[in-house]
C-alpha cells in the first residue's frame, strides 16, 4: 500500500513537548497514560487500561503508596482527565488496538516513562530555552521516551485513518516502567502479545548518534536483575556501648567491596553495580539499618543468573559477619533477545522511501545499549513462532542518555512515524 503521512512535524513536536513537560517515573505515568488514552480513544482506537493492559501482581519495583498518591495528585493538578484516571485503578500504561474485532497480528511498542534525573535549567538546553522543561522535580525525559510516546501517538493516528484497509489488527503498546526492566513482564503476563506474529520497537539515539542514521535491528542486549538489599542490625551508643551494637553500615560497606570483586564469567560479559547506599542516623549512633540498590547484568540469562547468585551469597555472608539479618527484594529484570534478520531487512526496505534516513547511514544490525525491556516482548513473540526487531533511530545528541542535558533532534519524529507505519502496513499484507 502506498503511504503518505497526514500528521505534521509541528503536531508531533507539540505532542513530544507535552510529554516532556509532564515527565513521570515508572509506574507513576498517570498524566501521560490519561493523555494518551483520551487522544487515542477520540481518534477511534480501542483503548485498554488498568488490569486489561497489565497484571497488577506481576509488577516489580512499584513506588510506595504515599509516593503514588502524591504523583496522582500532581497529575490531576496538571490537568489529567479524571475519567481515565478512574478507569486506570492506579495502573499506568495502555494498549491501543486499531482493529479490535481481530486478534493481535503486529505489535508496536513505545515506552513512556521518564528517568529519575533533575533536568538542566541551562539556557543552552533546548527544552529549558523553549519553555517545556519538566514540571516534576527529579523526573525528566532524559532518555527520549517522550519522543517514543509522540511517535506512538502519531503512528496510531495514521493507522486508525487507514483501518478499513487493514486485514489484521495492529496493536500499539505504551509501556510503563521500562527503566529498571519492570513494565514488560506485567504486560506480557496480561496477554499483551499473545498470538502476535510480529513485533517492532525502536529507540532514539542509543548507538545511532547521527541524524539520518538507522540501525534496523539489535543484538547483544544484556540480561539483568535489579534488586535491593537491606541489612537489619542493632543501634547502640557509639561511645559508651559500641560493643552492644551491630553495625549495618559496616555490613553494607563490606558487601559493596566484595560485590565488585566478583570474578568475571568465562562464558560471557558480566556487570555488577551498586548505585546507592543508605545508612546511619547520627554521629554517635551505631547504624542499625542499611540499604543497597543494585543490579547485575550478563550477556545471556545463564551468566546473569550466575552473577545474581554470587551477589546473593556475598550479601548474606556479609550480613552474617556483622550479626545482621539480610533481606533481598527483586525490583526488576529481564532476559536478552536478538532481532530477526528478516525483520531487519523489512525495516531497511521501508526506510528506503523515507528521505530522512540516509542510505549510507542505514545498517542492518547493531549492538544493544545495556538492557531494554522490549526484550521481554520480543522473546514472547519469538517463543510463539513469530519474529521481530528492535531498531535504533539516529539523532545528534547534545548529551548522553540519562544526563540532565539530554535532548534529541525533533526532525526525526515524522520520519519515525512513517517508518513504523510502513513496517506495519508491510506486515499487514502477510499472513
Amino acid at each position: 500500500m502506498d503511504f503518505e503521512p497526514s500528521v505534521s512535524s509541528e503536531q508531533l513536536s507539540a505532542f513530544r513537548r507535552e510529554f516532556h513537560r509532564h515527565a513521570e517515573s515508572g509506574f507513576s505515568e498517570f498524566w501521560t497514560t490519561a493523555f494518551l488514552a483520551s487522544r487515542l480513544s477520540e481518534a477511534g482506537c480501542a483503548v485498554l487500561v488498568g488490569e486489561e493492559a497489565l497484571c497488577r501482581e506481576a509488577r516489580m519495583g512499584v513506588p510506595e503508596e504515599a509516593v503514588q498518591q502524591a504523583r496522582l495528585a500532581a497529575a490531576l493538578e496538571q490537568g489529567a482527565d479524571p475519567y481515565w484516571l478512574e478507569r486506570m485503578h492506579g495502573l499506568t500504561g495502555l494498549i491501543a488496538d486499531i482493529r479490535p474485532d481481530l486478534p493481535p497480528h503486529t505489535v508496536l511498542r513505545f515506552d513512556i516513562d521518564a528517568v529519575d534525573v533533575d533536568e538542566s535549567q541551562s539556557p543552552a538546553h533546548f527544552p529549558a530555552r523553549e519553555g517545556f522543561r519538566s514540571l516534576n522535580a527529579h523526573e525528566s525525559h532524559a532518555c527520549g521516551h517522550d519522543g517514543h510516546a509522540a511517535i506512538g501517538l502519531g503512528t496510531a493516528l495514521e493507522l486508525v485513518r487507514l483501518k478499513d484497509c487493514l486485514r489484521h489488527n495492529v496493536r500499539l503498546i505504551f509501556e510503563p516502567a521500562e527503566e529498571g526492566l519492570r513494565g514488560a513482564a506485567a504486560m506480557v503476563k496480561a496477554g499483551a502479545v499473545e498470538g502476535a506474529k510480529y513485533f517492532f520497537a525502536a529507540h532514539i539515539g542509543v548507538n545511532a548518534r547521527q541524524s539520518g542514521e538507522l540501525v534496523c535491528g539489535t543484538e547483544g542486549f544484556l540480561a539483568s536483575t535489579k534488586f535491593d538489599a537491606e541489612f537489619f542490625g542493632k543501634a547502640a551508643h557509639a561511645g559508651a556501648e559500641p560493643h552492644e551494637g551491630r553495625n549495618s553500615l559496616l555490613a553494607a560497606a563490606s558487601a559493596v567491596l566484595n560485590l565488585h570483586a566478583i570474578p568475571r564469567h568465562g562464558k560471557g560479559e558480566t556487570r555488577i553495580a551498586v548505585g546507592r547506599m543508605e545508612s546511619g542516623t547520627g554521629r554517635n549512633v551505631i547504624p542499625s539499618y542499611a540499604k543497597l540498590i543494585c543490579e547485575t547484568r550478563g550477556s545471556n540469562t545463564e551468566v546473569n543468573d550466575w552473577m545474581f547468585e554470587q551477589a546473593r551469597r556475598i550479601l548474606e555472608h556479609s550480613a552474617a559477619m556483622y550479626g545482621q539479618e539480610c533481606r533481598i527484594t527483586l525490583m526488576g529484570g529481564g532476559g536478552t533477545a536478538a532481532s530477526d534478520r528478516a525483520m531487519c531487512e523489512l525495516v531497511r526496505r521501508a526506510s528506503e522511501n523515507i528521505p530522512y534516513f540516509r542510505h549510507e547511514l542505514v545498517k542492518d544490525m547493531g549492538r544493544g545499549f545495556g538492557a531494554d525491556d522490549a526484550c521481554a516482548f520480543l522473546e514472547a513473540v519469538q517463543a510463539q513462532g513469530g519474529m521481530g526487531t528492535y531498531a535504533q533511530i539516529g539523532s545528534h545528541l547534545p548529551a548522553g542518555h540519562h544526563s540532565p542535558d539530554f535532548d534529541f533532534d525533533e526532525s526525526l519524529l515524522l520520519p519515525s512515524v512513517e517508518l513504523f507505519c510502513r513496517v506495519a502496513l508491510e506486515l499487514d499484507a502477510r499472513k
